[in-house]
This record gives C-alpha cells, sequence and structure tokens, in this order.
C-alpha cells in the first residue's frame, strides 16, 4: 500500500503517495484525476524494485492550489517536478504522464534531459509546437463548442463541475472510457456545458467502481476542479513561452502508450504515429497500442500498462 506525506516544492506544499524503494520512477496523473490513478500500478512497480511517486499536481486534490491563473504554466509544472525529484533525494527519475501528465512528463524530459532517464505518455503524445496558438487552431478545427475553449472562461466550467462532484466524475470516466457509448462526442462541450452530451451511467464501467468515484469525490472536496481547469487557460500562453524550443527533440529513451478509442487519438493525423512521433522522439522504444481501450488508460488496462512499463523500464 502506498504511504503519504507532504513535501515543499517549488514554493507549494504538495501531496504524493509513494511505495518501493530504488530508481525514482515518478507517475504523473491528468484531469480530471489525482495520485489514485495511478492506484493499480505502486505494487507491481514497487515490487520490481522502484521507488514510485504519484503527487496530486498543482491544484489538485491535497496539493495547494496558487489563485493566480498564471502560476499554471507549463514552466510552473515541470519545475514542481524538478523540485520533486530534488526532494526526493534522487538525481533522476523516470518520469510517466497519463493526459495533462504527459505534456509535463515530455517537457521536462526536453527542458531537463540531465534529470529523466527515460519518459513514458499515456494518451497524449508529444506534438510539433504549430505555427499558431493551438486555440486557435482547435476553434478552427473543432469549433466554438470545443471542450478546451469551453474551460477558457474562469469560473463557467468551474461552476458547472463543483456543483455535482461526484456526477462529474461517474459521467466523464464512463463516457470517455473504453465502453462509453459515444468517446468521439466527449471532446464538444454543448450548450449545456461539459457534461451535457454525458449521460450519468446507470452501472459504471467494470474497470471503476463507486469506491473509486467516492475517493475522488473526496479528493475533489477541497480543491474542486479549479486548479486543474487553469492548465487549460494556459494553452496558448505554454505555445508563446515554449517558442525557443520550436522542433527540439526529446532524446531521452521513450515509450507511448494509448487506447484505440481513446478520444485524444481523434487529434492527431493518421501519418502522426509513423511519421511524426519518431522525429519527435529519437529514442523511441515502443508505442502500445491498448485495442478497445478509452482514455483511462492505467485505469482501464491496468496488466498491460504495468507489463509495458516494467519491459521499458527493465531496458534502461
Amino acid at each position: 500500500m502506498p504511504q503519504h506525506r507532504e513535501v515543499s516544492v517549488n514554493g507549494i506544499t504538495m501531496h504524493i503517495a509513494e511505495q518501493g524503494e530504488g530508481p525514482l520512477v515518478l507517475l504523473l496523473h491528468g484531469f480530471p484525476e489525482s495520485w489514485y490513478s495511478w492506484r493499480h500500478q505502486f505494487e507491481p512497480l514497487a515490487a520490481a524494485g522502484y521507488h514510485v511517486v504519484a503527487p496530486d499536481q498543482r491544484g489538485y486534490g491535497g496539493t495547494d492550489q496558487p489563485s493566480d491563473v498564471d502560476a499554471y504554466s507549463i514552466f510552473h509544472l515541470v519545475g514542481d517536478v524538478v523540485g520533486l525529484i530534488e526532494a526526493l533525494g534522487h538525481k533522476q527519475a523516470v518520469v510517466v504522464g497519463h493526459d495533462w501528465g504527459g505534456p509535463v512528463a515530455w517537457h521536462t524530459a526536453m527542458l531537463r534531459p540531465d534529470l529523466v532517464r527515460g519518459v513514458a505518455g499515456l494518451s497524449v503524445a508529444p506534438g510539433p509546437r504549430g505555427p499558431v496558438p493551438p486555440l486557435v487552431a482547435a476553434r478552427e478545427r473543432f469549433g466554438d463548442g470545443f471542450y478546451q475553449i469551453y474551460f477558457q472562461e474562469p469560473g463557467v466550467a468551474d461552476a458547472e463541475l463543483n456543483s455535482d462532484i461526484r456526477g462529474a466524475f461517474r459521467k466523464t470516466l464512463a463516457a470517455t472510457s473504453g465502453e462509453g457509448a459515444n468517446p468521439a462526442a466527449a471532446p464538444l462541450a454543448q450548450a449545456g456545458g461539459f457534461l451535457a452530451a454525458m449521460p450519468d451511467p446507470e452501472t459504471l464501467p467494470g474497470w471503476v467502481t463507486e469506491a473509486d468515484i467516492d475517493a475522488y469525490t473526496e479528493q475533489y472536496q477541497r480543491n474542486g476542479f479549479t486548479g486543474g481547469l487553469n492548465w487549460y487557460r494556459n494553452i496558448d500562453r505554454n505555445w508563446e513561452l515554449t517558442a525557443p524550443w520550436q522542433n527540439a527533440r526529446i532524446t531521452a529513451p521513450a515509450l507511448y502508450l494509448s487506447g484505440d478509442r481513446d478520444l485524444v487519438r481523434a487529434f492527431y493525423p493518421p501519418e502522426f504515429m509513423d511519421q511524426v512521433l519518431p522525429k519527435i522522439l529519437p529514442d523511441l522504444r515502443g508505442v502500445v497500442d491498448l485495442p478497445g481501450c478509452g482514455h483511462w488508460t492505467q485505469q482501464e488496462r491496468p496488466d498491460e500498462v504495468n507489463k509495458a512499463l516494467l519491459e521499458f523500464l527493465g531496458g534502461l
């Protein structure tokens, strides 16, 4: 079982869950999640001889939630990872990220290659820095109803999601999983809000229980969803800040995993995996495709994810 404590990192107090001893493996969650999304990874990775640490990232769960939207840039998020590695007494780490944790992991490997022995991303792959701000491109491609556009106005999505935290988790986790009725519809926020297209499921998918929903709901009682939404409110700012790394490659050994029913896969052109990704990741050790898996990769398919991670770690 993972142990829990708080550490001072980059000017904030961060809650972490950890288990095991050995080389450091950091597990970075996405939205809307917490350390708990990695609950199936602690035991296998720790048993294999690794110090496994999953933080609540900035603004989430038991970690501080700065009030300033500007405090959630990609530099702040990478800074938290750098500070965490030092606070844990390690010189380097393998950094694994799911969803929003993916960009944090990829950018940590790109900006601080001296600290990253290996990097793995679940669902979200590293992409080239485009010629226009991402939200401009997203609006042109998906329209004003795109969820990332809807998330931009402070207080709007916050109020919707915070009004029924438990319901928000039940709907989001079910609708965008591999067992969801229409995962492709999830990226579009309807007139009624982000959750409008997501039915409240009578029964949850087999990979998540009502007790899991209870755990997430309890963790979100402190901070709600605003901290996580503030990550989205820095998307275009991150594009501006990372201009010096235009066309930069990520040279650490790398692994990418995703489900073929993951809504994020629709964001990438057909040639992305074969032609674009290997140029960004010259030491790409594997691309793992999980048939029938939706967005919640390590929760939906823990055995396959653990197997792939252990093989990747063993090869470093």
